[in-house]
Parts: C-alpha cells; structure tokens; sequence
C-alpha cells in the first residue's frame, strides 16, 4: 500500500506539470503500459489536469472495471463547459450504457451543456430525471428551468417554475436569464418584481440579469434604480461582474458618461469590465476613445481575448483606423489568437471599409469556417467597392456552399446591382429573396430597389414601386429616388419629393441643401435662393462637416470652421495657400454641386 501511495503521489505530480498536449499522452501512456489505466484514482487525477484531453478520457472510461458515478460526472461536467457540449451528451450515454445510476450531480452537470446547445431536445433527459426520482430534487428542478429555458421552451420553463414548491434566489434567476436569452426581457423585469413581491432575497447574480434586461430594453431609469436601490446601498456588494453589468447598461443606454464614472469607481476590473467600456464607446460612436482605453488596458497589464479585439477592429472598421487595424491584426497572429467567426468577419470589416478589399479577401480566403455572417461581410465590402460583378458571383459561391442568405446579404448584393447597373440582376434577387429563401423584404430593401430603378433612369417604374411597398415609404426610400432625379436633372419630379421631404423632416438640413443642389443643377437659381430664405427663416442650420485622418498611427478629427485642434493655424494656412493657387490656375468651381454649400457657409 505505501508503494502505491508513492506512485499514486508521483503520478500526480507528473500530471500537474504537464505544460502540452503532448506531455500528458505521454504520462497518459505509462497509466496504460503499466496497467494503471482502469483504477479510478488515476482517473480522477486525468480529470484535474489542466490540459486534459476530455475525449481521449472518455474513452480510457470504458476500460474501468468499476466505474464510479463522481468520475461520470466529472467528465460530464468538463464536457458541458468545453467548446464540444454535445459530447457531454455521449457521455451520459455511455454512462447508461455501463448501467451506472445517475444521481443528483449528474443532471444538472448534464443540463449545463443545454445553455450552448440552444436546437437539443430537453425534454428526452427530463424523462430520466422522473426515472431516477430526481424530479423533486430543488437543485435538479432548478437546472431544469434554466435548460428548457435556453432551449427556447420558455413557458415550459415557467411551468416548471411555478410547479417548485420553494422558489429561491436559483430558481428565480434561472427564469430570469431564460427570457433574456429568448430575447424577452420586459418579461425578465417582470420575473424581477414579483421575486421582489415574493420575498426572496435579491443576491449579486440577480442584479447582473436585471441589469442585462435593462439594458436591452435601454431602461436607463430602471437600470439606474437598480444601481442606487441594490448597489450604492450596500443591498449586494459591489464585485467585477456587478461592476461589468453598470458599465454595460450604462453604454448601452447611451449614457457613456455614467459609464464611464463606475468603470472609474470600481474596485477591481478584469477583461469583462474593459470589454464593457470598449463596446459602449463603440456603440455611442465614440470610437476614438475605444481605442484608447483599449491601449490603455494593454499598457495596465491586461491581454485581450477575441471579445476585445474585435470590439477594438470595430473602432477601426468606423474610424478609417487601417494602421491600428493592422497593427490589431499582427497582434492576432503574434499571440495566436483563434481567428473563429467573430474576429475574422471584424477584420474582413475593417479591411473592406478601409479601402483594402485584397486583404480582406486574403482574411476571408484564410478563415477555416464561415458563417452567414462573414460571407455577407466580405460580399458587402465587395459591393461598396463598385466590384458588383465580384459580389454577386461570391453570393452565388456562398448559396452553393450551403449558406444560407439573411436579410443584410440581400441588402449588400441589391447595392450591388444599384452601383453597377445591374437592373435585371437586382430585379431578380429581389423576388428570389421572398420565393426562394421566404425572407420578407424590410423597408431598406425596397430603398435598395428604388435606387436601382432611380440611378438606371426608371424613375417612373421606381414611383409605381413606391406605390405598391407593403409599407409606408420612409424618407430614406424618397431620397433614393430623389438621388435619381439629381442624376438625371428631372427637375420636376425631384421638385414634388424635394418639397415632400422637407415636409417629412423640415429640421433636417440635408433636405433643404439637397433641394437647392438640384434648383442649382437645373440652372433655377431664384428658386435655390428661395430654399435658403426657407431654411433660415425656420433656423434650421447646417450641421458642421466632420472628419478623421489617420496620420502614423494617431486618429485626427476636423469639424469644420472649428480650431480646436492643435494643427489648426497650420491647416488653414496651407487651406489659404491651395486656395490662392487653384485662383491663380483660373479654377472653376463646379456649381452644380457647391454653389449652395458655399453660399450657405
């Protein structure tokens, strides 16, 4: 017995030490020559190495003479927490086919694996639950909920929900994160009051759901009762993932100040809390200050993962950011980050809206799996490069490759067709969207198709196009056709939707100047001047230009006729230098574009 204590003790070790893959098949190994391989404490051992191969576990199972239920459900437990949870399917499985009896660990350490297998069938294990007399069991009952809840079964879910006897701060949270990833979360809030109404204590866990329900909602009263009612009271303590939840809420509710103030005021942060702040100033346009607190997180120690470098790649795609970009990009390949779904249809962005669609393809053609997601970045990125023809052969390469198109891929290859002329081409990706893929065309779609029409002259199959949408014509769809009338100077039609504009949005000054551009281009100068005595007399001004360049690395923003920059004096003095030479060169402004710009400034 003390000889195998020793060489229970060193086989440990060993297992512990083990950097690689390699490493452990190679003590796996002597397990196997020496004949080790079936005890179960050596096992159990396997199961706690850091690098441990799970499937190359289970089947060192089958060898075991004895197979104990703690080891079944240990490699359950690793399987549904694995980038493979149906294998923790199979391992039960193979557990009932040892004839092994499950006990109260095992289901929920099985039910786990249902929150990333969102298209399995619950109801199969719930059968077995009742089997083996588990039904009863509260810990059991609450992973149930939780599983038929993430499967999509969610009034099966509240059900079994009102069926539970005690109803604790588990089974109550549970609910709750069930209707938020069915994307139901005013009903969350609703689950939220009545846990309050009920009793039951609210703990830290509770607080970061409501606070992802208010933040899909854009709640920000009720996300900012939560904050002061719970946290700042002392209610539940103030931890990262609480922290991390505020921050989100916050940016997502477009309050980037308050955001930013509890990121400043937490007491410890991890990756979560700097991917909050990111994404939030990201999705308040902010993108510059992304990507400074992005660099500020790096330089503080922390090392991003594929969440941060994408939301950082986003930045870059808005901002026109190419040498960030790359730099982001080198960074990926020095630090062998996974390129998976989401980083790579990031980069495929960003390079496509930086202007370098061969490195985006480069990317794309790299990418070992592609979703529907980063075929249509790549057929967008195509399109808004006026390469219509390469676009729509990639949608074809995409639909034979078994990918099924969605509405944003329609929208990419029918801008497509408008840039390039391809009007029979758009027509008929039109009607295969709704009768072949049963995709029902939104409002953007019917824009997309008028500006095919309107930019191909077909201005009057455009308005009878109007006339039969299924909804109300938005602004955006009269302006696609009004685009058309400027292209072809029809004076008279883009007149009536000129007019018909300002009345829809008479504050937005892009109306008043696109109208008068159009008097301009028909040489009606009295009544551009007209549109401008109109604009100022309802104080409707223009905004101010705005725009970024990148010079070495550094993003520079300009508004126009604003000096705050540090470069300021020097831009407008080389601006009055060009000026006076294209005057000396006898340039001659085009009028038909700038006359009202000029005049308005």
């Amino acid at each position: 017995m003390p000889k195998f204590a020793t060489l229970h003790h060193s086989i440990l070790r060993c297992f512990h030490k083990c950097g690689t893959v390699d490493h452990l098949n190679q003590t796996t190994a002597i397990l196997i020559t020496s004949g080790l391989s079936h005890h179960a404490f050596f096992l159990a051992d396997l199961l706690r190495s850091p690098t441990k191969d799970l499937g190359y576990t289970l089947l060192l199972f089958d060898r075991l003479a004895t197979p104990y239920i703690f080891l079944w459900n240990a490699i359950i437990r690793g399987f549904s927490g694995s980038p493979q949870p149906q294998m923790a399917l199979v391992a039960y499985s193979r557990l009932r086919n040892h004839s092994v009896v499950p006990d109260r660990h095992t289901f929920p350490a099985l039910l786990r694996s249902f929150s990333k297998l969102r298209n399995e069938n619950p109801f199969q294990f719930y059968a077995h639950i009742m089997k083996f007399g588990m039904d009863f069991d509260a810990f059991v009952r609450n992973s149930l909920v939780s599983a038929f809840a993430n499967c999509g079964y969610v009034e099966c879910s509240r059900r079994l929900f009102t069926e539970n006897a005690k109803k604790d701060a588990i089974s109550w949270t549970a609910l709750i994160n069930g209707c938020l990833r069915n994307g139901r979360a005013a009903e969350a809030l609703e689950c939220f009051l009545g846990m309050r109404s009920s009793g039951v204590e609210v703990d830290e866990v509770t607080i970061v759901s409501v606070l992802c329900a208010a933040a899909m909602l854009r709640d920000v009263w009720f996300g900012k009762w939560v904050h002061g009612f719970y946290v700042l009271s002392g209610r539940v303590i103030w931890d990262v993932y609480v922290g991390s939840a505020m921050v989100d809420m916050y940016s997502k509710c477009g309050y980037c100040v308050d955001a930013v103030k509890v990121f400043n005021e937490m007491p410890t942060r991890n990756l979560v809390s700097w991917g909050a702040l990111i994404a939030g100033f990201v999705q308040c346009n902010r993108c510059n200050k992304a990507l400074e607190v992005f660099q500020e997180m790096i330089i503080q120690g922390f090392e991003p993962n594929q969440y941060l470098v994408t939301s950082a790649l986003t930045a870059c795609s808005q901002l026109g950011a190419l040498d960030q970009g790359r730099w982001l990009h080198r960074y990926i390949d020095r630090n062998k980050l996974e390129l998976n779904l989401k980083l790579g249809t990031a980069l495929i962005d960003m390079y496509s809206k930086c202007g370098c669609v061969d490195e985006a393809l480069f990317v794309f053609e790299k990418m070992p799996a592609k979703d529907v997601y980063s075929w249509t970045a790549m057929i967008n990125g195509l399109a808004m490069h006026g390469d219509a023809l390469s676009s729509l052969n990639l949608f074809s390469q995409m639909v034979r490759s078994g990918v099924q198109p969605n509405g944003v891929t329609f929208l990419g290859v029918l801008s497509a067709c408008a840039h390039g002329g391809l009007v029979d081409e758009g027509l008929e990706l039109f009607r295969l969207m709704r009768c072949d893929y049963h995709l029902e065309p939104k409002v953007d779609h019917h824009g997309c198709m008028v500006d095919l029409q309107g930019r191909a002259g077909r201005l009057e199959e455009a308005i009878k196009f109007i006339e039969s949408m299924p909804m109300e014509p938005t602004p955006g769809v009269w302006g696609a056709l009004f685009n058309g009338c400027m292209i072809h100077k029809a004076c008279e039609l883009g007149e009536q939707i000129g007019n018909h504009l300002i009345k829809l949005q008479p504050h937005h000054s892009g109306r008043y100047i696109l109208l008068a551009n159009l008097y301009s281009r028909c040489r009606n100068w009295e009544a551009a001047a007209d549109v401008r005595r109109l604009m100022k007399g309802k104080g409707v001004d223009k905004s101010p230009g705005c725009s970024w360049i990148e010079v070495n690395g550094v993003i520079h923003e300009f508004i126009a006729f604003d000096e705050s920059h540090t470069e300021s004096i020097h831009v407008y003095v080389m601006l009055e230098s060009v000026t006076a030479q294209l005057k000396l060169a006898t340039y001659d402004l085009d009028s038909n574009i700038l006359t009202f710009a000029i005049d308005g400034e």
